[in-house]
C-alpha cells in the first residue's frame, strides 16, 4: 500500500498550528501532514520551490503569485532584561523606550543579546513567548505596529488537500460545505 506524500505546511516562529494538525489527523487519517518550522524568508522560499504546499507567515498579503487569508493580529511587545526599568510597567509606549538601544531581529539570538544587556527588542508577543527565558521579560507596547499571521499558498497550487486545510483553519466542521 502506497503512503501518500505528506501535505507540507511551513510556519514561522510564534505561529502555533498544533490545533489544526490534530483536526487534520482526525479528518484525514490516510493523508500525512508535515508541519515545518522555518524563518519567514525560508518559509516563503519553500512555497516558491514547492517544498511546502502552504505556510503560516507574518505580514504577507495576497498578490499575483500568492493567495493569503489573514487569520489574526499579534500585539507587539518589548523584550528586556528582567531587572530593566521597563519591568515596572504593565505596558509601554514607544516614547518610553526613547534613548534605549533597540536591537534588530526576533530570533533566539536576539533574545540572548537582550539577556546579556546589549539592548531591547521589539517583536510579536507570540515570538517573545516562543523564545522566553527566565532572565528576560516582555511588556506590551501600545503604539508599536502590530503584525498579522496569514495562511499563504501559491496561486499555482493544484492540490485538493489545500481546500481541506483552509476549511480546518477557518473552523469549518467536517460536515460543513463551502
Amino acid at each position: 500500500m502506497d503512503v501518500p506524500a505528506p501535505f507540507v505546511v511551513a510556519f514561522v516562529p510564534g505561529a502555533t498550528p498544533g490545533k489544526w494538525e490534530r483536526i487534520w489527523r482526525e479528518r484525514m487519517p490516510r493523508s500525512p501532514l508535515e508541519l515545518r518550522p522555518l524563518p519567514q524568508e525560508a518559509a516563503l522560499a519553500s512555497l516558491r520551490d514547492a517544498s511546502a504546499h502552504m505556510a503560516l507567515l507574518r505580514d504577507v498579503t495576497a498578490d499575483d503569485e500568492l493567495h493569503a487569508i489573514p487569520l489574526y493580529r499579534e500585539r507587539p511587545v518589548v523584550v528586556a532584561p528582567k531587572d530593566h526599568p521597563v519591568a515596572a510597567f504593565d505596558e509601554l509606549a514607544l516614547a518610553d523606550l526613547e534613548g534605549e538601544t533597540i536591537l534588530e531581529g526576533q530570533g533566539a539570538d536576539t533574545v540572548e543579546l537582550v539577556a546579556a544587556n546589549v539592548g531591547l527588542a521589539l517583536m510579536p508577543m507570540s515570538v517573545a513567548r516562543a523564545h522566553s527565558r527566565r532572565d528576560v521579560i516582555a511588556r506590551p507596547v501600545i503604539d508599536a505596529p502590530d503584525s498579522g499571521i496569514a495562511l499563504v499558498w501559491p496561486r499555482s497550487l493544484d492540490d485538493p488537500r489545500a481546500d481541506t486545510f483552509i476549511g480546518i483553519v477557518r473552523g469549518r466542521t467536517a460536515n460543513s460545505s463551502r
